[in-house]
């Protein structure tokens, strides 16, 4: 962006927001020697720098950092600050407090965490004003005095006043759509041109869950790509469950206190490192599921409902094709949840977080934005506005999306609308771009379901249909197509790829590489190990060559060579045992010099006295050969009536060949007429 252009949105932000704006490079100087929130920061810097003048400027962070060293409290120095209490008798300090009700004294009592004071004295109208006061705790500025006791003085929470919305949605005129954006990401500590136009958009999905009430948002990718930062340093109206260990009572409700728990105090609630979400409670999962579907939940005789969104975040410790050929991109959850498709359904947006780059010192603006405090209270309040029903005025929705996805597309439309455009003014092209974003966001969970969950999730072709010309455009997600495994083309001779049910009972890929040397009629296997099953059914294929070989054709020696077979589990499932096919399709190949027919699927097997089996829930499996890439599928001719339970889409995706006997399907799958 140029100079000009940085001058004219600071120009636009002095005139429309003076006095909610901070240079945010002074926060990054002050924050690398604070280990407070950056929202406390901005508060101290929007009190004492609020200026242009570079004098003033300098004279308030020399301010801010003497109150940060003096009534900051380290907790190595609780006993120094302790102590010029007493001396004095009236100390200020900056500490996280929390309250609770001690019901034996029918009082309300403080805690203090890094001074490491329990116990103190609280008047009630604080935790009745500042409800998460009791709930987590929230930082404060505290006066507190001492006479043979420590008490508190007063107590102010590190917030903004009241907003008024309406001087904020007359201020976002003054900027164009990409203006706006780089305002919102500066806000947030970034810089927005250090990234690309779609990282912008990432970035800016992060904050759909602090505008969207009940909103559940996923986000995997590699380490030090920011995803809890702005959950647990930017908004004071979101909470980070560090670690993922919880209770019921603590996130839902406490029967035995009768108090709501997290989700009713705070608007996000947000799990840093999924991997280790751990309910101590049996039913914490199924309660859980019940909140992200409905808004509310179950404890007791009561049924309770409260707005906050629920977030995900995790690391991925592999590379995306990685996770796509062998399971999903849900991999890192709990197996629990992560394999639990009716949880993963409630996922509105799954954000893809390995497309966001690690963050550099480049990726941290000097530039100004708002006070993190003033946006988060302006988010706030746009809880409150709906625009689910917007897309509606120039679009409709797909035939393939089920009312989940459309509510949660409808949702992230909202969201996004009131991230860009809060005054509600927007053309049909902006309202086209959000749609195309919520619809990939979506798509993502829905492709996953499809890997779990079979074909009951098979309706993944999202569309949207323009109504003034009714032309339907289909989303993609970018990752999908780097995820084939059956390579396009004409493969080696002895290759051979087939899809059945692997050892845990879920289908995936299996392929078989097949060497003919010089030797005395052995015949070796690899990657089976000790399955007896799998080991079998392969010995069934060579002894059926052995019996039947010249059928095939007259070519094939057995007596002067050894052939030995690799068998690969693409997909992590446990070996299959249906393998006498695909064996003897590998051996036949390798032994004529004669590769498989390009991007081949081998499905069925046979028995040692040559009856054809034919693959159980043919539509699945088929689903399973797209995904992995094939185009042509060799099925026995007794599949043929199964055809009718497969989708028409499914089915004019490949090129049948059928075949009615076993030597039939050798012939066809090595192109032999």
């Amino acid at each position: 962006m140029s100079s000009n252009n940085r001058e004219m949105i600071k120009d636009n932000l002095r005139h429309y927001y003076d006095g909610k704006i901070v240079r945010k490079d002074l926060t990054k100087k002050i924050k690398e020697g604070a280990n407070v929130p950056v929202y406390v920061l901005e508060f101290l810097l929007g009190q004492y720098c609020s200026s242009d003048d570079e004098e003033v400027i300098a004279e308030g962070v020399e301010s801010v950092k003497s109150i940060l060293a003096n009534n900051y409290v380290r907790p190595d120095e609780a006993q120094k600050m302790l102590s010029k209490l007493r001396q004095n008798g009236r100390f200020t300090v900056i500490d996280m407090v929390s309250v609770r009700l001690n019901l034996k004294k029918d009082c309300y009592e403080a805690s203090f965490t890094n001074l490491g004071l329990r116990d103190v004295p609280i008047d009630d109208s604080y935790p009745e004003t500042y409800d998460r006061l009791l709930c987590g705790g929230i930082w404060c500025i505290v006066q507190l005095e001492y006479d043979a006791c420590v008490g508190i003085y007063k107590l102010t929470p590190i917030q903004m006043p009241h907003v008024d919305m309406d001087e904020y949605k007359r201020g976002r005129a003054a900027f164009s759509k990409p203006e706006w954006i780089d305002v919102l990401l500066r806000s947030t500590g970034m810089e927005p041109d250090a990234f690309t136009e779609r990282e912008k958009w990432l970035l800016l999905t992060r904050m759909l869950p602090l505008v969207e009430n009940n909103f559940n948002f996923c986000e995997l990718g590699p380490r030090s790509t920011g995803k809890s930062h702005l959950y647990k340093e930017i908004s004071p109206n979101s909470i980070l469950v560090s670690g993922g260990q919880t209770t019921v009572a603590n996130l839902f409700y406490n029967m035995g206190r009768r108090t709501v728990g997290l989700v009713g105090l705070w608007d996000c609630v947000a799990f840093d490192e999924v991997a280790g979400i751990k309910f101590k409670d049996n039913d914490g999962i199924q309660i859980m599921k019940d909140y992200m579907a409905s808004g509310s939940f179950a404890r007791g005789k009561e049924e309770i409902a409260a707005t906050a969104s629920m977030v995900f975040v995790g690391n991925i410790n592999q590379s995306v094709d990685v996770l796509l050929r062998t399971s999903s991109l849900f991999d890192p959850f709990p197996e629990e949840m992560g394999t639990d498709t009716a949880f993963l359904d409630r996922m509105h947006c799954y954000n893809p977080g390995w497309e966001i780059p690690k963050f550099r010192p480049e990726h941290f603006t000097d530039d100004y934005g708002f006070i993190t405090d003033y946006l988060a209270e302006v988010m706030r309040e746009l809880r409150k506005e709906n625009y689910s029903d917007a897309l509606y005025q120039d679009f409709h929705l797909g035939r393939n999306l089920n009312q989940r996805d459309v509510i949660a597309v409808q949702k992230m439309v909202s969201g996004y609308i009131k991230l860009l455009y809060p005054d509600g003014r927007y053309e049909k092209e902006d309202l086209q771009e959000i749609l195309t974003y919520a619809l990939e966001m979506r798509r993502r969970v829905k492709e996953q379901l499809k890997r779990l969950g079979g074909m009951e999730f098979y309706d993944v072709n999202f569309s949207y249909i323009d109504q003034d010309t009714m032309q339907e455009t289909y989303v993609n997600v970018p990752e999908q197509g780097s995820s084939k495994l059956i390579p396009e083309g004409t493969g080696n001779p002895g290759q051979v790829y087939t899809v059945s049910c692997g050892k845990n009972g879920m289908l995936g890929l299996f392929r078989l590489e097949s060497q003919m040397l010089s030797g005395s009629g052995k015949f070796e296997k690899t990657g089976i190990g000790s399955d007896k099953a799998a080991r079998e059914s392969a010995d069934t294929a060579y002894n059926y060559l052995k019996a039947n070989g010249r059928r095939i054709s007259g070519k094939i020696s057995l007596s002067g060579v050894d052939y030995i077979v690799s068998y690969q589990d693409l997909q992590g499932l446990g070996m299959t045992r249906n393998l006498a096919l695909p064996t003897l399709i590998a051996i036949t190949s390798i032994a004529l010099g004669r590769p498989a027919v390009s991007s081949l699927a081998v499905l069925g097997d046979f028995s040692i006295g040559g009856t054809l089996m034919k693959p159980d829930d043919l539509a699945s499996v088929l689903q399973v050969c797209l995904d992995s890439g094939a185009r042509k599928i060799l099925l026995p001719i007794i599949s043929a009536a199964d055809l009718s339970a497969v989708p028409p889409e499914l089915m004019g995706s490949f090129q049948i060949i059928f075949y009615s006997t076993v030597e039939d399907a050798v012939f066809k799958a090595l192109g032999v007429e």
